[in-house]
């Protein structure tokens, strides 16, 4: 569609163009508002003339009336807005994000003359962030979960050899054999339960959450919830807070992953018989420190800890239960929700595992 820009003399005339000028521009506002992807539009010396919502989250900033490379610095992306400007026509671009998430983006850009005068360009980026994390949590799952999975399995199809052969009609091995499947085949499934709400984090890590949760909240959740574990280990779980801690996430993912630093503390550090957990707010943030008194970690396994399938023993991880995913899951989540995370350790000494999260604006409590 052309839009009609009328030369006109006259304060009357001059008011009617105003006014279909001003339609015309609402118009174009509801239309780039109403689509699904971040889209901007250029005039001819690349300065933003409108961006839809979408947009402007993205971005963190409202761009319109800033030059283009206020907004996006990306080379390619730049110098492809420039060729369209100069010969029209379109392009498609690959464009990264790296922080505070990793994120991929299709950029297609378009020559827009036909909008109208103030129009030159139009930028369009399309989330494919989600299409790429599906195909690798994909491949990672099979090679993870094949790899993970090789040795129950293999213990699983011993026994049943066994009890289908020597053991038939030995009672006494059979309820050994029994016990000893039950745990392989409960191992498998929590590895399994892990895999998959990795997968789940991972698919939603650019969606940071918008609701609000209290850590000091969660906190006392997690030590009631792991009162029996902690008293099966004649371990306390001490809660120190000077009070609602809130910040904008998501209370079940946060559960997860305060329960996963507790639960770490109880299986792994219960010879020091305290675990403390410490809140307090640190400028914008809120932070949480879980921190044992057992035997600590040795220095060389600080910066893999987070690692998928990374043990430190992994022995006695799994005879303590453990799939090496853990950390993985925290880290997953405190990424999604924008958080960090530090681990101190000293052999002998204890561990703290510290939580930052951004604390919740007043307008999302």
């Amino acid at each position: 569609m052309i839009w009609p820009w009328k030369k006109t003399n006259g304060t009357a005339a001059v008011a009617a163009d105003l006014r279909e000028r001003n339609s015309a521009q609402d118009a174009l506002t509801a239309l780039i508002g109403a689509l699904p992807d971040p889209v901007m539009l250029l005039d001819d010396h690349s300065v933003v003339y409108s961006a839809n919502t979408r947009a402007k989250d993205l971005l963190n900033m409202d761009p319109v009336g800033q030059h283009l490379s206020s907004a996006i610095r990306a080379p390619a992306i730049l110098e492809a807005v420039q060729n369209i400007l100069e010969h029209g026509g379109s392009m498609r671009v690959d464009y990264e994000l790296h922080v505070p998430v990793p994120r991929h983006f299709e950029a297609f850009i378009s020559a827009m003359s036909i909008i109208g005068p103030e129009v030159a360009a139009l930028v369009l980026l399309r989330d494919l962030t989600r299409e790429q994390q599906t195909e690798r949590m994909r491949a990672d799952f099979v090679a993870h979960a094949s790899h993970e999975l090789r040795t129950p399995l293999a213990s699983l199809l011993g026994f049943i050899e066994t009890l289908q052969g020597a053991a038939k009609k030995d009672e006494v091995s059979r309820e050994r054999f029994l016990a000893l499947m039950q745990t392989q085949a409960q191992r498998m499934k929590r590895l399994i339960d892990d895999l998959l709400s990795l997968s789940r984090i991972e698919m939603n890590a650019h969606q940071r959450p918008t609701g609000t949760a209290d850590l000091t909240q969660i906190a006392l959740h997690v030590r009631d919830t792991l009162a029996g574990l902690a008293r099966d280990a004649e371990v306390e779980i001490k809660i120190e807070s000077p009070g609602p801690l809130a910040v904008q996430g998501d209370w079940d993912e946060l559960v997860q992953v305060i329960q996963n630093l507790v639960e770490n503390a109880i299986k792994y550090a219960a010879s020091g018989k305290l675990i403390e957990v410490t809140g307090m707010r640190v400028g914008e943030d809120c932070e949480l420190v879980v921190r044992d008194h057992g035997p600590g970690i040795a220095e060389q396994h600080l910066p893999r800890l987070t690692e998928r399938f990374y043990r430190t023993n992994a022995q006695e991880s799994r005879s303590r239960g453990g799939t090496g995913l853990g950390l993985a899951i925290v880290k997953h989540i405190l990424n999604r929700h924008r958080g960090k995370m530090r681990i101190q350790s000293q052999l002998g000494d204890g561990s703290s595992f510290t939580i930052r999260i951004p604390a919740a604006s007043s307008k999302s409590k």
